[in-house]
């Protein structure tokens, strides 16, 4: 068994000098785009880069602490986790404070912490737990139902708060169940419909309806048209049909105003530069004139005037973009990339089952952060609030990140034991 004495040793240190190298970056680039002269010091804590600087002490602190745990005791306990989480998130929507049009945060003094955070901790947990049992078959449909209810709950209960952004991030989930055997036809359904939904977002839906039946028309040709294969055929177009027709309900009746007019501008059919278009405006701009080489770390004038409101937090990006251009942007890119495609070689490796499949959530939840954040400061993504993994400025964001990093870095090292 590994010991207190060697786990040193087994550390893999070319992933934890990645993590280092992130929130360090994430620390100096919050201080760039906060940065007051009346304040010069960066770990003044009266201000966004010295609580930062603050929040990464208490990330380390808390790795350490984690690093000299059982690895078993993160198996043991995972439904338990699982199910503070989800206690949380059922009591933030009747004690919790409101914060950016969300009922999704708890107040403990001055210090605000978000449980959205923490449930993907402990889903990421639950999820391995139950599908790296020896016992457990996720090709048996009962097994899969369980599953997607472990993630499903979660979902609802954010969505109940009013932050559709970090309920989407659990749907990420669904790459962690293909590779755990769950068929590719739920991926291409789940790329349909979300095609579908911006195809009638964009056009009539009787154009898409008619664009649904030559797809129809044209299957017929290419299949055998046995009673069976024709059958599925028209129970496709039912559906798809049932899609069409839901789109206008779910994105005028469940959606927010802001949120629909942040997908319009998306789709190119609003403009809304000085309204909720401003932020994307502004952000695109910042990162444009950076050019290739950027203009030098701390001369960003765009930064220097907060022309980017909240760039200290989810327009993070916009930082490096302006101050370091295309090839900074590229570089910390490339980091993250090497970060993530690191923790699934490590997973890979990993003779515990629990520990593949938490590995793989982690890196499926950070890549979507990653995606969508990135996605949304350029403006190929809707601006939902999703931050920059261990960069954007938020002790809840942050500390739940490395909460997450580090159980990995201590399975990865407890690797020769099966959990």
């Amino acid at each position: 068994m590994t010991t207190r004495n060697n786990i040193i040793g087994k550390i893999d240190w070319a992933l934890l000098l990645m993590y280092l190298a992130l929130v360090v970056i994430g620390v100096l680039t919050i201080y760039a785009a906060a940065f007051n002269e009346a304040h010069p010091s960066l770990l003044d804590i009266s201000q966004h880069y010295g609580k930062q600087a603050l929040f990464v002490g208490v990330s380390l602190f808390i790795g350490f602490i984690i690093m000299l745990i059982d690895a078993k005791f993160f198996n043991t306990f995972a439904y338990v986790i699982y199910g503070f989480s989800i206690f949380l998130l059922l009591y933030v929507l009747v004690g919790g404070t409101t914060i950016a049009g969300s009922r999704s945060w708890i107040q403990l003094g001055g210090f605000s912490f978000q449980p959205s955070e923490f449930a993907k901790f402990g889903t990421a947990l639950a999820v391995a737990h139950f599908l790296g049992d020896i016992n457990t078959d996720f090709s048996q449909i009962k097994t899969q139902m369980k599953a997607y209810a472990m993630v499903l709950l979660p979902i609802m209960l954010i969505l109940a708060q009013g932050d559709a952004g970090s309920a989407l991030v659990f749907l990420v989930f669904i790459l962690v169940f293909y590779r755990e055997g769950m068929s590719g036809k739920i991926l291409l359904v789940g790329l349909f419909a979300v095609t579908l939904f911006l195809l009638t977002l964009y056009f009539s839906k009787w154009y898409v309806l008619i664009g649904l039946l030559v797809v129809f028309v044209g299957l017929l040709f290419l299949i055998e048209r046995t009673k069976k294969n024709i059958w599925k055929l028209i129970a496709a177009l039912f559906i798809s049909a049932v899609m069409v027709f839901s789109v206008d309900f779910f994105f005028y009746e469940v959606l927010k105003q802001h949120q629909r007019t942040r997908i319009n501008i998306i789709l190119g059919i609003e403009k809304d530069i000085y309204g909720v278009g401003y932020n994307l405006h502004q952000s695109k701009i910042a990162i444009g004139s950076g050019g290739f080489t950027g203009k030098g770390y701390m001369q960003g004038t765009m930064t220097k005037y907060d022309f980017v409101p909240e760039q200290h937090t989810d327009f993070i990006f916009c930082t490096i973009g302006e101050e370091f251009g295309f090839i900074g942007s590229f570089v910390l890119l490339s980091l993250y990339f090497a970060f993530l495609v690191r923790i699934i070689l490590l997973a890979e490796r990993l003779r515990s089952s629990f520990s593949r499949i938490y590995g793989y959530a982690i890196a499926s939840i950070m890549f979507f952060h990653l995606m969508v954040n990135i996605g949304m400061t350029i403006g190929l993504m809707p601006v939902i609030g999703i931050p920059l993994p261990f960069m954007s400025y938020g002790g809840s964001s942050l500390l739940m990140f490395s909460l997450m990093f580090f159980v990995f870095l201590k399975q990865d090292a407890n690797r020769m034991n099966i959990l």
